[in-house]
């Protein structure tokens, strides 16, 4: 979201500066100019409400916007139609407004002072977004009971480094990922068809709790975890629902055949459900991160789509802010 915020408030910035520049040299003092200049104002402005309204209420079932700051056709239409409405309607408005100067003057000052404070206040909105913290909506009972559905919390986007814009750079790390954070992530992946758990994952924004770092062997026996070798003990944050374990799978693949399919993302498609339970050994790559939901039967997590690369990474859960029952630190 923050990117879509960030050229909606560039572009009414944009256009507050050509309102100004046309203002002072007279080339909108006629009355089809000023109501052109106008109706541009009010299909940029229904443009984007309707864009941030289809995209508010589609993140509601998906967690998040689409990867990359693209617009989706569902998205795009309703916005597209709902601006020339607008449009239209201002361009007739100011039409028949406009035979005045004064009339003329009214809506260009009015457009210019809109599009300004537009521009300040959603430019300063979307770089607190994109740096320092953003809110989320917890969608599913992956994290159960750590995290509910419907719970807001706000995530630190800064703790892990500050991402430098439209690249997948960091500077300014405070604070590498550490097991046991619980991290927001974009699904790791830049292939817009592949699909997890039932459907197409690309795009939305996870969250889950950190469980291998880069450089462990991880392994989950009868659903337990074990790192390195060894239990992982003080678990107390894990639930599982079902109480019966699932076997190991007889499907027999090699160690290293394992491993590549679970770095490619491959291996729930080859083994299935039976990874929930029973999976690995496999060593988690440099620079990656093994992800799994505090609700173990569940999730949908790095036993079956693989580890994270450290630039999918968003920010640590911080604090829940709504219901007022559930504030509090998230841990």
């Amino acid at each position: 979201m923050e990117e879509r915020l960030f050229w909606i408030g560039l572009t009414m910035g944009l256009y507050a500066w050509g309102t100004r520049f046309g203002s002072d040299r007279g080339m909108l003092d006629t009355k089809g100019r000023t109501a052109i200049w106008h109706a541009l104002f009010l299909m940029i402005a229904g443009f984007a409400m309707a864009l941030i309204a289809v995209m508010s209420l589609e993140s509601r079932g998906r967690f998040a916007p689409p990867a990359l700051g693209t617009i989706s056709m569902r998205e795009l239409y309703p916005a597209s139609a709902f601006g020339l409405l607008l449009g239209v309607w201002g361009l007739v408005s100011a039409y028949r407004k406009g035979d005045t100067r004064e009339g003329r003057l009214y809506f260009q000052n009015e457009d210019m002072e809109w599009a300004e404070t537009v521009f300040s206040a959603v430019l300063l909105a979307s770089l607190l977004m994109y740096f320092v913290v953003q809110a989320f909506k917890i969608p599913s009972g992956s994290m159960r009971s750590t995290l509910l559905e419907g719970d807001h919390l706000f995530v630190n986007k800064f703790i892990y480094g500050v991402r430098i814009p439209f690249t997948r750079k960091r500077i300014l790390k405070f604070s590498a990922p550490k097991r046991g954070d619980i991290m927001v992530f974009q699904f790791p992946t830049d292939d817009m068809t592949e699909t997890h758990c039932g459907s197409v994952q690309y795009g939305k924004d996870f969250i889950k709790r950190t469980i291998g770092l880069p450089g462990e062997t991880v392994e989950v026996k009868a659903g337990q975890v074990y790192v390195d070798g060894k239990l992982l003990d003080g678990e107390t944050y894990a639930q599982y629902l079902d109480p019966v374990r699932q076997p190991p799978t007889t499907v027999k693949v090699p160690a290293d055949a394992y491993q590549e399919l679970w770095q490619t993302r491959k291996l729930d498609h080859q083994l299935g459900d039976a990874v929930r339970d029973n999976f690995g050994p496999i060593k988690v790559p440099a620079g990656t991160y093994l992800m799994m939901g505090d609700n173990r039967d569940r999730s949908c997590d790095s036993r079956f789509w693989g580890p994270v690369n450290e630039h999918y990474l968003k920010g640590k859960a911080w604090v829940i802010y709504w219901p007022p029952s559930r504030i509090g630190r998230v841990h």
